[in-house]
């Protein structure tokens, strides 16, 4: 017995010395490298698509808390609005001289699921994000995204056409030194004026003053939808130019500055939008780079004009 209690005690100092999993609930502050240490490394190419996207990532979960202790709380409108009631798992790291790409998978509600890349520097400040892939898109397509060593972010839809050919497009997104995402590659043999748009937004309540649809036509078009502050408005903007090849979409949260204008602005993106109500009619225009998301010979100044409601059926007494 004498010769094996310094084994013992030898085990027991080993297994006291195992260091504890992180709190990732949030309730406590959490450790940068902490943090960090939960993405595994992305060997690359990483290809990843809705169909599968649910193999993605760990088993750990990172709450909302501790989410928001790395990120501003303002990178998540773009993705589930207002809505805080999420699931985040950490999919991987992918580390630059200058910067690191974290790729996590946000769900919201089981509604769907987005795989986002949040792009930190050297210190763990937040620099930009986007939004690479999502679930839930009911148009038929396959979705997916791809990763290179750059990192370029290949984002593709396919589906077969008829006489079974096969319909895609594609477009390649790459973090700049500017800190912004920006197109480098654009490839498509769709007609674009046949592509079907998906409006995120269009099942959300329209209720508040400025709310609904403001359209030209169905490729140019902005929805305004109600959120749980009165003066402030969750938007979808999508326009085509110069007939498909240039075109522009966001989504994102504008604040009423006065009874009659309001504008989009947010933490990490240079792109600032300023709105004017006169009206029936919406007017749209560009002061901050919205590169990030638009072609490079558009921008974001329109106007579009309200779309009138259909009257609900009254029965006659």
């Amino acid at each position: 017995m004498k010769k094996c209690l310094p084994l013992l005690l030898l085990l027991c100092t080993v297994w006291g010395c195992k260091e504890k999993k992180p709190d990732l609930s949030g309730d406590v502050p959490v450790k940068p490298a902490d943090f960090i240490a939960v993405f595994p490394k992305i060997n690359l190419p990483y290809v990843v698509a809705d169909t599968n996207i649910h193999k993605a990532g760990d088993t750990i979960t990172i709450g909302t808390k501790a989410f928001l202790q790395f990120f501003p709380d303002s990178s998540l409108n773009p993705i589930t609005g207002t809505n805080r009631k999420l699931e985040i798992h950490p999919v991987g790291k992918i580390e630059k001289e200058k910067e690191n790409y974290l790729l996590l998978k946000i769900s919201a509600r089981k509604k769907h699921t987005s795989l986002v890349v949040f792009v930190t520097d050297k210190k763990n400040k937040y620099l930009a994000s986007k939004e690479i892939l999502r679930t839930g898109l009911d148009d038929s397509y396959v979705h997916s995204v791809s990763i290179n060593r750059e990192p370029t972010f290949l984002m593709s839809q396919e589906k077969f056409g008829k006489e079974n050919a096969l319909q895609f497009s594609r477009t390649g997104w790459v973090y700049t030194s500017e800190g912004i995402f920006m197109v480098v590659i654009n490839d498509s043999n769709e007609d674009p004026t046949k592509t079907n748009i998906i409006n995120p937004i269009d099942t959300l309540p329209k209720k508040n003053k400025y709310s609904g649809d403001y359209i030209r036509d169905k490729k140019n078009f902005i929805s305004l939808r109600d959120t749980k502050k009165p003066n402030t408005y969750l938007f979808f903007v999508h326009f085509e130019k110069n007939e498909g090849s240039c075109t522009g979409e966001l989504k994102g949260e504008m604040k009423m500055k006065d009874a009659n204008t309001a504008q989009f602005t947010q933490s990490g993106d240079p792109c600032i939008i300023d709105f004017r109500f006169e009206g029936n009619e919406i007017s749209l225009k560009e002061q901050g780079s919205c590169g990030n998301h638009r072609g490079i010979k558009c921008f974001f100044n329109d106007s579009f004009i309200k779309k009138k409601e259909p009257r609900s059926s009254k029965h006659s007494k």
